[in-house]
Formats: C-alpha cells, sequence, structure tokens
C-alpha cells in the first residue's frame, strides 16, 4: 500500500532524512522506533504531504504521490494524528469529528460518526464538550477519531502514548489494534517502543535520520540492540 525509496528531506541545509526505504502493506500494524530527534515526526510529516521532500519517491497504491498536496493525499486515503493531539480546543468534540470528515459525503460523516463514539464511547458523552476541557487521554480519542472521520486507508499515528498514563496508554494501543482492517494499514510512531513493537506486525528502527534495523515485531523486541537503547535492558 505504500513505498517509500531513498527518501531525503531537509531543515534548510541540515538533513533530517536520509534515503529512507520502507513499506508498509494492506491490513498490516507497522512500528516506528527510535529516539528523540531522529526524525520518525518529519517522516510521517513528509509522507502526509506537509514536509518537503528534497529526494526520493513516495508511493500509495503504486502511485507516486511524491509531490501530491496534503488535502489530495487525505482524498486518496492518507490520514494522520499529530503529535500532541493538536485538537481546535474552543469547538466541541462533535464540531472537532465533523471537521475530520469534510471530504465525505453527509451520510458517510455521519457513520463514521457512529464508529468513533462506539469505539471511544466517552466522546459521545463529551460531545458537546469544548475539546480543550477533555483530558490528555481523552483527547487522543479525540484526535484519532477525528482523522478516522477521513476512512482512511493508511493511517499515520504520532506517538499516540505521549503524556498519558500507563492504563490509558494500554487503552490507546488496544483500540489501535482493533483499528487493524483487511483494506487498511496503520504506520505507528512512538517513543514507548515496547509497547509499540508488542503490537506491530513489523517495525522499523530509526537513528539520526536513517533506518537502521528491521524486521517483526517481535524480532526487534528481542533484538539485544533495541533492547539496550529502548528498552531498557
Amino acid at each position: 500500500m505504500l513505498e517509500v525509496q531513498g527518501l531525503e528531506s531537509r531543515y534548510g541545509r541540515i538533513p533530517a532524512l536520509k534515503g529512507i526505504d520502507l513499506a508498509v502493506k494492506a491490513g498490516e500494524l507497522v512500528a516506528l522506533v527510535g529516539g528523540n530527534g531522529a526524525g520518525k515526526t518529519t517522516l510521517l510529516r513528509a509522507l502526509s504531504g506537509v514536509q518537503p521532500v528534497s529526494a526520493g519517491r513516495v508511493r500509495f497504491d503504486g502511485a507516486d504521490i511524491t509531490a501530491t498536496a496534503p488535502e489530495r493525499r487525505v482524498r486518496l486515503g492518507i490520514a494522520q494524528v499529530p503529535e500532541g493531539r493538536q485538537v481546535f480546543g474552543p469547538l466541541a468534540v462533535e464540531d472537532n469529528l465533523r471537521l475530520g470528515g469534510y471530504t465525505r459525503s453527509t451520510a458517510e460523516s455521519a457513520q463514521m460518526l457512529e464508529r468513533v463514539y462506539a469505539m471511544f464511547p466517552v466522546l459521545r458523552e463529551r460531545r458537546q464538550a469544548p475539546a480543550g476541557t477533555l483530558s490528555g487521554g481523552q483527547q487522543q480519542m479525540l484526535a484519532i477519531g477525528r482523522a478516522l472521520m477521513a476512512r482512511p486507508r493508511l493511517l499515520l499515528l504520532d506517538e499516540p502514548s505521549m503524556g498519558l498514563a500507563p492504563r490509558l496508554v494500554e487503552e490507546i494501543f488496544a483500540r489501535v489494534q482493533d483499528l487493524r482492517a483487511a483494506d487498511a494499514a496503520i504506520f505507528l510512531v512512538d517513543q514507548n517502543a515496547r509497547a509499540a513493537l508488542k503490537i506491530a506486525d513489523r517495525g522499523y528502527v530509526l537513528e539520526t535520520g536513517r533506518i537502521v534495523l528491521s524486521g517483526s515485531g517481535a524480532e526487534l523486541l528481542a533484538n539485544e540492540r533495541v533492547q539496550a537503547a529502548y528498552l531498557g535492558l
């Protein structure tokens, strides 16, 4: 579904991504782990089209989307849950969700709204509350729900566990697992390497803008280099 070849990106003269090669198949949950400053968020931003690419190719469903505008990528089926949630605080929860479905018909939006409420019942309970009054965990649910409103075929998740208590991390990752479907895929970025790789079909390790390891989630969890650098073992 997603194929990245030789992808490079810069911030001015500073290289952030250096020849990234990776793939995500339909129905897969693929995790990307790495430390602060490794380039994880930059990579997701490049995939969603908001970060300029200086070299390489991004293909989605076989089509080259390297130069495709971000809003067009949403219509093609790519949606991103940004780092830090970035909900629209003054707007009601339901308004935030409806904004996520702006590319869909009224009927599709209504259908997806019910699906999101079924997945996150607390959002239904708080649907008229300003999004800024939600707890951190509830805001993360809202950010995921907002992305789902676009009915994505590829969901990009950036640090969904950031700042959450362990119990909420388990709940968020359980919901992420539930999102897997035969015709969809998830690309998950998280500093909580153990939790991310535990639920991943496959994973990549990113260090200073380069992919340095790849394998199944179980293989990377058992890798001594990963254990020493990211699992505290």
